[in-house]
Formats: C-alpha cells, sequence, structure tokens
C-alpha cells in the first residue's frame, strides 16, 4: 500500500519515489506503473459488470482532460460533476484536476432551483453531468447562469433531438482529446506535473441544515495524507473493493471511493442504478462497506420483514440466537473472553443465522464496515456487530476531509465514536463544543471569508458546533448538535438527535423529529416506514390507499405507541434523559422530504424549516387538542406540486414514573 511520509513523498513498499506524488493525477499515472493489470473500476450495465484496469483507467482520464483543453477549460475553472456514480464522472474528476481545473460535484437528485445557486456561488463554467435528467435541469436554468458555457453528458440515450451547440457527448470529447493528445504529446504530463499537494483539488457544497451550503475547499494535500493515515490504520491494501453508491458531493463518497481508492490501488465498483444497489451488492460481496446511518437502518427494516415473514419455527431460531448475539456478540467480535456456552452458542447461532444473514447482505466478505454522515443509534449498531459485522462508527465532516474520530479496533464502544483520528488533535471547549485541527482541515470557504473566521481560527482549530465529552479511556461522546441540546422548563436535559435514533432503531418508524426546547415534556412527529408498515397492514389484512391512508389509521397510531413506549423504558434507566420521555407524538401525514426543504439532500432534518413549516402541529402537541386537520403542499417527483389533507390524531402517552406513580397509588 504507498503512503506519504513526512517530507510528502509517495511510498511503494521500501521505495520512495524521489519526484512528489501529491495530487491524484500523480497518483493515477504511478497506479498505473504499479499495478496497471489489477482492476481500478466496475460498472454493472444491463446486468453485465464491465472492468476497467488502472492502466485503462489513466487512458480514459487522459482522452478526458485533453478533449476538456481542446473545448476551452483553463487551470482557473471551475467544473461540475453531477450524476448517479459512474466511473466516467470519477475519471471526469480526475480530469479536470489534471488540467489544473476545480471540479464541483452536485447531489443529482437536487431540483433545479437548488443547482442553480451553486453553480452561480461556484461560478462555474462547464458541467459534466449523467444523462437526459440532469440536461434538462440545467437546459431549465441555463438562462438565469451567464457563466455556463458548455455542457458534457455521459449517457447518450435520449439526446438525439437536442441540438443546441453548447452540448457536447463525452464520448466525442475523449476523440478529441486522443486527436488534441496526439498533436500535443507532451501537454498532459506537464499539466499533471504542474499540480502541487496545496493546491486545491476539489470544493464540496455542504448539506446546508442550518442555512445556504458552504464551499469547502479541500486540497490535495487535505485528502490524500487523510487517506493514507485511515488506510494505515485500518490495514486497506489494493486488493481491497468497495461499492460506490452515495453521492458523489457527498465528502464520504469523495474520500472512501476516490481518495483512499487512489492511494491504496484498490477497485471501486458502481451498481447498475440506485434501485439494484442490494442486488448489487451480493454480487460483489465488497471487503469495505461504508454507509449512513439511514442506509443500516433501511437494511434492518427490510430484515425484520422478511423475519416477520418467515415460518414460526425460523422466527424462534432467530430471535434466539439473535439474544445470544445481543449477549456476546460484540465481546467475541473485540476477542474478549467469553463463556464456553456462550462461545458454542454463538458458533452454531453462525452457522444457523449469522452467516447465512450475512451472505444475504452482501456481506460475507466485509472485513470493514463504516458508518458515518451522523449519528447511528447505539441499539441498531449493537446489532451489526453482534452479528459479527466490523462495524466502526467514525465522527467527521467535510471540513475535516471526513476524519475527526474512529473507534479502535478492540475496543469499539456504542455510546463513542472514538479516538482522535492519526495526527488529528481533537478537544472540547469549555462550552462542551467539539473543535478540531489535522492534516485534512479544509483551506477554507469558497468566497465566505466572514464564514471561515467564525468557523477556523488562527490557529487552526476548527469548530464543529457539536457538544461532545471524552469518557477517561479517550473515547469521544458526541451529545448532539451544539445548538439543538437544550433542557426542558424543569431543567431535564434535552438531546433531540439521541431520542430520534432510539425511535429509528424500530422498523416502523423511518424519521422522527422530538421537540422539548423550553417545554414542559417531549412530543414527536413519525414518519411511518410504508414497506414495514404495510407489511404489517397486509397481514392485518388492513387495505389503504397509499402513505397518508395508512397512517392515518388507528391501528397504526397504537402500532407506533407500542414503539414509543418502549423507548420510554430506556430512558427511564438513564439518569440524565429520563425526565425526557416522549409524552405526545403524532404521525405525520406525509414523508419528510428534501425536495420540500425538510431535509438536506443527506437526509439530515432542517428542523428550522420543520419548525416553521408545522408551526400548528407543535402547538397542537402542547395543548389538550385531541387531533389537528392539515394541508399541506407537496412537491412529486416530476416537479408538479400537489396538497394533501388529513385530520392527525395526536396520541398521549404514559412516562414509565406515570405509570409507577399510579401503581403506588392504586
Amino acid at each position: 500500500m504507498g503512503q506519504i511520509n513526512s517530507g510528502g513523498l509517495f511510498m511503494t513498499g521500501d521505495t520512495v519515489k524521489t519526484d512528489s506524488i501529491d495530487t491524484f493525477p500523480k497518483l493515477l499515472m504511478e497506479n498505473s506503473r504499479l499495478r496497471g493489470n489489477r482492476p481500478a473500476n466496475r460498472e454493472k450495465d444491463l446486468g453485465i459488470w464491465l472492468t476497467w484496469t488502472w492502466e485503462e483507467v489513466a487512458e480514459e482520464v487522459r482522452a478526458v482532460a485533453c478533449g476538456l483543453k481542446k473545448l476551452g477549460v483553463k487551470p482557473e475553472d471551475k467544473v461540475s460533476i453531477c450524476g448517479d456514480n459512474r466511473p466516467h464522472l470519477y475519471w471526469a474528476i480526475s480530469a479536470v484536476q489534471a488540467i489544473g481545473a476545480t471540479p464541483v460535484p452536485l447531489y443529482q437528485d437536487s431540483v433545479a432551483d437548488e443547482m442553480q445557486y451553486i453553480y452561480e456561488h461556484a461560478e462555474a463554467k462547464y458541467a459534466i453531468v449523467e444523462d437526459q435528467e440532469q440536461v434538462d435541469k440545467l437546459l431549465e436554468i441555463k438562462s438565469k447562469l451567464p457563466n455556463l458555457k458548455h455542457i458534457i453528458y455521459e449517457d447518450a440515450r435520449g439526446m438525439l433531438h437536442y441540438e443546441e451547440e453548447f452540448l457536447h457527448d463525452y464520448a466525442t470529447i475523449q476523440n478529441d482529446g486522443r486527436l488534441y493528445d496526439t498533436a500535443n504529446p507532451e501537454y498532459y504530463k506537464k499539466s499533471v506535473d504542474r499540480g502541487r499537494g496545496e493546491d486545491v483539488a476539489i470544493i464540496l457544497y455542504t448539506s446546508g441544515t442550518t442555512g445556504r451550503p458552504k464551499g469547502v475547499m479541500l486540497s490535495y494535500d487535505n485528502l490524500i495524507i487523510s487517506a493514507v493515515n485511515v488506510n494505515a490504520r485500518e490495514h486497506l491494501d489494493e486488493n481491497e473493493e468497495v461499492l460506490a453508491y452515495l453521492s458523489m458531493a457527498w465528502i464520504g463518497d469523495n474520500m472512501f471511493s476516490f481518495a483512499q481508492a487512489y492511494v491504496a490501488g484498490f477497485c471501486v465498483c458502481c451498481p447498475e442504478s440506485g434501485e439494484t444497489v442490494l442486488d448489487d451488492l451480493r454480487e460483489i460481496g465488497p471487503t469495505f462497506f461504508f454507509a449512513p446511518p439511514r442506509i443500516f437502518e433501511s437494511i434492518l427494516t427490510t430484515i425484520m420483514i422478511r423475519i416477520d415473514d418467515a415460518a414460526k419455527l425460523k422466527q424462534k431460531m432467530f430471535h434466539y440466537f439473535m439474544s445470544v448475539a445481543s449477549r456476546v456478540g460484540a465481546d467475541i467480535l473485540d476477542g474478549k473472553p467469553v463463556s464456553s456456552k456462550d462461545s458454542f452458542l454463538y458458533w452454531l447461532g453462525n452457522i444457523l443465522v449469522f452467516a447465512p444473514l450475512r451472505n444475504v447482505l452482501g456481506l460475507s466478505r466485509a472485513e470493514l464496515c463504516i458508518t458515518a454522515g451522523e449519528a447511528i443509534g447505539p441499539d441498531i449498531f449493537k446489532f451489526y456487530r453482534s452479528l459479527g459485522l466490523n462495524l466502526k462508527q467514525l465522527y467527521g465532516s467535510t471540513e475535516a476531509s471526513v476524519f475527526i474520530t474512529i473507534q479502535p479496533d478492540g475496543d469499539v464502544r456504542f455510546d463513542s465514536v472514538g479516538t482522535p483520528a492519526t495526527d488529528v488533535e481533537v478537544k472540547v471547549t469549555e462550552e462542551n463544543e467539539v473543535v478540531f485541527r489535522g492534516p485534512g482541515t479544509f483551506q477554507a470557504y469558497y468566497k465566505n471569508e466572514e464564514a471561515t473566521r467564525s468557523a477556523k481560527d488562527d490557529d487552526g482549530w476548527v469548530r464543529t458546533g457539536d457538544a461532545g465529552i471524552f469518557d477517561q479511556d479517550g473515547h469521544l461522546k458526541i451529545i448532539d448538535r451544539a445548538n439543538d441540546v437544550s433542557k426542558l422548563n424543569d431543567g431535564t436535559l434535552f438531546a433531540p438527535k439521541y431520542l430520534e435514533n432510539k425511535l429509528k432503531f424500530f422498523p416502523h418508524i423511518k424519521e422522527a423529529v422530538t421537540f422539548g426546547h423550553e417545554k414542559d415534556y417531549v412530543a414527536a412527529f413519525v414518519n411511518i416506514d410504508l414497506e414495514s408498515v404495510g407489511n404489517w397492514a397486509e397481514k392485518q389484512n388492513l387495505p389503504y390507499s397509499g402513505y397518508t391512508d395508512l397512517a392515518g389509521r388507528a391501528s397504526v397510531g397504537e402500532l407506533i405507541k407500542e414503539c414509543v413506549e418502549k423507548v420510554n423504558t430506556d430512558l427511564s434507566k438513564e439518569d440524565d434523559l429520563s425526565g425526557s420521555q416522549i409524552r405526545r407524538f403524532l404521525i405525520l401525514h406525509k414523508e419528510l422530504d428534501a425536495d420540500d426543504g425538510e431535509l438536506t439532500r443527506t437526509r439530515k432534518v432542517r428542523r428550522s424549516a420543520i419548525a416553521g413549516r408545522y408551526t400548528e402541529l407543535i402547538d397542537a402537541l402542547y395543548s389538550d387538542r385531541t387531533h389537528c386537520p392539515v394541508e399541506a403542499s407537496v412537491t412529486f417527483e416530476d416537479g408538479r406540486t400537489g396538497s394533501i389533507k388529513a385530520d392527525l390524531q395526536i396520541h398521549d402517552i404514559d412516562t414509565i414514573s406515570m405509570i409507577l406513580t399510579n401503581v403506588e397509588a392504586a
């Protein structure tokens, strides 16, 4: 595995190159030289897996880079990249970097108006997109983007009758590039050699949880050194295979599917589509798998649905051995001693339940699984480690080039996010805010000096906005967003994300938003999981016409109430949070949606947007009302808008302390 020493030199085995290999285009050339015949990318197209070696990828990138040069791209230009995970788009990122320009990836599911802001702010002159869908979005806003000169599309399907002169086929750009390369054979290498580690490698826009997205400028040194460090710490090398299915605009994908792959030389596989990810996952069987908590929550929901549909004997076997796994599975995974009886039962459970389940999930070969993006619920985390999956949580941010802390092997704790990553310093301020500095610390926010000064001080310490504490063993515990942690009127600690994660452990609950700041008690909004609750409804012979109809059924309310009561039972055992048990909740009439501004593109809750949009519902939760009529506008996938009307029932729940008081009184 390659690594960078303190002088910034790329090392391969025991050999140190005399020239500095400190950019991704340089790493690509080195991978082509060292492991040219090894697979670099795979993509499933029409049911067939296609493979490109490192040598072939280097040739593809060279052709794209020269084609962009011929088209007019200059070193100071910004080039947007947008689409699903495709090898050609990853090559485009490297090609843009090779000629000294800066790639700016966008979330492919963003609506045109969202894209317009980033195009305007980044001053993007060129766009490389996947297909007709992305082209249509740009054509919708092109008149408002005077800087945008050319649009390149990779998938030509549906583009036959598009005659705009500024539209170009990716294949044509490559062909033009090969001709340019033949006529100017020295250009490409000279352009790559001009790159330096301190140069800006990419601009990644934040998800905009609390406001307008900010453009985070990361250098090659930020990304490459961070990748080197984590590859060494987690023992990742050229033999790994990963599945790239998360947005290319997310820092996690840029690190796991690009930076770490270029540094170690491993293979990155792209699924056929977003709908086939789980099937493609089983076919690839990655050795290294990463996913945000929402993916693990979704997979858990699917598992529990299948178990509910299984024969009674299989259900009993599953629940019995899962109780064994819950008790000792994590200790066995960490190499800690357990009794001979438990060791035998876990071994038997692995044969009958755990190994087959890992195989169904496509994770039989996974030696390392990482979750990041936001906190994962402890119960969900424990479930996967109990199965024998080496799932580890890291804490990071775009401004850190991902890595702030990561859980160490043999000491993975369900209530912490681990210890500081290699060469990263982390501390907690007197206000309990987590701050960090390290090799991945971002350069600045693009065109936003004020935000940069607010986030990063002169000594390089970056504010995270998260509240946390260190335990006595140096493990960091994140409580919640610093601005979100507050207190009820009686002084009880209120940590909304912690409560929401506990709710989302249940397969019937897809999303939750809790309230309690300066209130007398905690209340919640709940989104049901349509697949899970729909499966339950079928068994109950309960007909329904869609989400709104099903969510409004009284029996569904009782189903969710049981889940909330179990959460309250757990909270009653926690000294600091026993007073934040949920007293009232309602099931929303629609799913929270990024297109409606209620979630970010990484599916984080926009609390201020929800508070502003659903003020009447929140007020109803803190009144004596039992129902609340509502009408809300929604945005459909094709861009049309509509409205939904419903009469929402408000459910009351006795907390554990109230139940005990009633029992004592009786």
